[in-house]
């Protein structure tokens, strides 16, 4: 951390006046007399052997005032309130006016520039402020409080005039276009952000278009505590509550004292919560909903609570750009009102350069736009809906007063870029509590599921199994700190592991990366830089296209044979070995049933045919149903007798003559 101090406290200082002696003649200079009050006089001094000394002296004095950023157009100064730093790399002295920039208080690790050449990797970063919302990392507009000026909310808008803003070419689809085997089987699926017109299809639910700020004081409580976001500073106030919100948001533009917004009100739990229920797809992508056991959700449990929002904000309000924690994907309903998104791609290069603004100076003063390759503007209207994905940087303008539903899930097409948004985070010091909230269990729960349907032979598309396996290396690094990390470290990795489903965690996360490395078809002792380079390079083997972008890709099988081969020369996890594997596949059969087609978006099909059994109706339709039962079959002797897994998957195909219903 830099160190800062005022000239009277710097280490170098000249020597300090000694004090009084009971002795008289050991304070008097050789030559000088004492008179009887004590004070002295010096006849014998020569008057040019006195401007010497004092030559000297003050000599001294200059040269023990500079530092080595010291130039002639800038000399040192006698000053007591002279400001000093002390790089964290070597340690050298400076006048803060000399090397330094912006407000000296608010600077957490500070390095010279001659340090910073020397390594690109030293980054000088600030102090987090002491409030911030949980949605993303705030900054107080230290250079606005440097200058003694009040910030203007109103310079975010100033800033963008001239810069170079690119129209976007998202895709715009319907609702009923947004489906899991859309997202599994198109490659470049669910890549940039996706715009919904309107909420048909969406499978969706939300309030009534006229839902307003008193609405949630009424529902929620009006004494209910908010974070509210100064848009001026970027900084939370305190104090307010939802009433005080809804008063503030009645009032006229004109009438408000600053520009407020409010970003972070989760309201699962609520009796809100009873009013929204998010799109169909974020649902069946959801790692809460899909892999959060159902009996530790809900009121009353602790489990991620980030996918219900509620978001409210005044014309003219501005949340500066950031990435959503975890890089976890968002979808964002326009209730009334509008928003004007800004983009930024999550590309490698401007991650880095995100990584290298977040918390320091620079994100007081430069535009990230300016430091990456494009930015894309989004225009939004009430009943509009869009889907980010993973990892794309982006700010907000509200250009009217505008209320808004959404939430936050991480999903299983692009874990790589969630785990690499992390990484920035701790990176740039992002307290845990306003990381996503319990990110480290949540991946043991999917990696627990993952392990169990690997093993049951389930196939999953490239993109999945890609996911699969970063989110295994993740764990066996967890693994490896409960096994070989410090105490501390022990403890808190071993605390993130769901003990109601893993008993040992290091081992679940290496079968794991063993399991999906032999799934998408590579030996498992290959690291993973020559098999990402056969993934894309590799021509096409056994009658399945290479790996390209874009292009038609099968998963590659792989015998048990095959399996127990490259076992025995994995260097971190041996598997059980069988003394006979057979599987067998059925025969096609094909009958007719009568059964009433899925109506609309009503989701209450999936209870009837997510049952163990789907049984006739008594009216409906005719539909033809062709199903095929596969049974494999493993044993193997143990200590104390045999044991025998019997898989049976029996796969059916329902089809009424025109098609399912929409």
């Amino acid at each position: 951390m830099a160190r800062a101090r005022r000239r009277s406290g710097r280490l170098n200082t000249t020597a300090p006046t000694p004090e009084p002696s009971d002795e008289p003649s050991a304070s008097v200079p050789s030559g000088s007399q004492q008179t009887e009050d004590g004070a002295v006089d010096s006849p014998s001094i020569n008057p040019e052997s006195a401007g010497e000394q004092a030559a000297t002296e003050e000599g001294i004095r200059q040269e023990d005032e500079k530092c080595p950023a010291c130039t002639p157009d800038n000399p040192p100064v006698a000053d007591e309130e002279e400001k000093w730093v002390r790089c964290d790399a070597c340690k050298a002295w400076f006048h803060w006016r000399c090397a330094g920039k912006g407000d000296l208080d608010a600077i957490d690790k500070w390095y010279c520039r001659p340090c910073l050449d020397e390594d690109t990797r030293r980054v000088i970063t600030m102090k987090p402020p002491a409030r911030k919302s949980s949605r993303k990392r705030t900054q107080r507009d230290y250079a606005g409080l440097n200058s003694g000026q009040e910030s203007d909310p109103h310079r975010w808008m100033r800033i963008l005039e001239g810069k170079d803003i690119k129209p976007h070419s998202f895709k715009r689809m319907k609702g009923s276009e947004l489906t899991l085997e859309w997202i599994e089987h198109d490659f470049d699926s669910f890549r940039e952000p996706i715009l919904i017109e309107t909420p048909e299809g969406l499978g969706m639910k939300m309030p009534e278009s006229n839902f307003s700020p008193q609405d949630v004081a009424e529902i929620l409580g009006g004494d209910t505590p908010v974070e509210v976001i100064d848009v001026a500073t970027q900084s939370n106030v305190p104090g307010w509550t939802l009433s005080k919100w809804a008063d503030y948001f009645t009032q006229e533009p004109h009438q408000r004292d600053q520009i407020r917004n409010i970003i972070s009100l989760e309201v699962s739990g609520t009796e809100l919560a009873d009013k929204i229920m998010p799109p169909r797809l974020v649902r069946e992508m959801d790692w809460v909903e899909k892999f959060w056991p159902n009996t530790k959700k809900g009121r009353g449990h602790t489990y991620p609570k980030v996918q219900l929002y509620c978001l409210m904000g005044v014309k003219n309000a501005w949340t500066d750009w950031h990435i959503d924690f975890a890089g976890s994907s968002v979808y964002y309903h326009i209730l009334n009102g509008a928003k004007v998104f800004y983009f930024i791609r999550p590309t490698p290069a401007n991650l880095a350069a995100y990584e290298r603004w977040s918390g320091t100076e620079m994100q007081n003063h430069s535009w990230l736009g300016d430091l990456c390759d494009e930015v894309y503007k989004v225009e939004l209207t009430h009943g509009n809906t869009m889907i980010i994905p993973t990892g794309w940087i982006h700010a907000v303008y509200t250009p009217e007063d505008t209320v808004v539903f959404g939430g936050n899930f991480l999903h299983s097409f692009n874990v790589a870029t969630q785990l690499r948004v992390r990484e920035i985070e701790i990176s740039t010091h992002v307290p845990k509590r306003f990381r996503y909230p319990h990110f480290t269990k949540l991946c043991w729960y999917a990696a627990e599921k993952y392990l169990r349907d690997l093993k049951a032979k389930e196939e999953f598309p490239p993109r999945v199994l890609e996911s699969v396996e970063a989110l295994a290396d993740f764990l066996v690094n967890e693994g490896r700190m409960m096994e070989k990390g410090s105490d501390q470290a022990k403890k808190e990795a071993k605390e993130q592991v769901p003990g109601d489903r893993i008993k040992d965690a290091p081992a679940l996360a290496r079968e794991l990366r063993w399991r999906v490395r032999l799934a998408e078809g590579y030996g498992s002792d290959e690291d993973s830089a020559s098999r990402n380079l056969k993934k894309r390079k590799a021509p096409a083997t056994n009658g399945d296209a290479g790996w390209l972008p874009g292009g038609p890709s099968k998963r590659k099988r792989v015998s048990d044979e095959h399996e127990e081969a490259v076992a025995s020369v994995y260097r971190n996890f041996k598997p059980k070995t069988w003394d006979l594997v057979r599987e067998k596949e059925g025969e096609e059969e094909e009958r007719t049933a009568v059964k009433r087609r899925v109506d609309g978006d009503d989701d209450r099909w999936k209870e009837v045919w997510g049952a163990e059994v789907v049984d006739g109706d008594d009216e409906g339709e005719n539909v033809r149903v062709k199903s095929r039962r596969d049974v494999l079959v493993k044993v193997r002797r143990t200590g104390k007798g045999l044991e025998r897994h019997r898989v049976e998957r029996i796969v059916e195909e329902w089809e009424w003559q025109s098609g399912i219903g929409t």
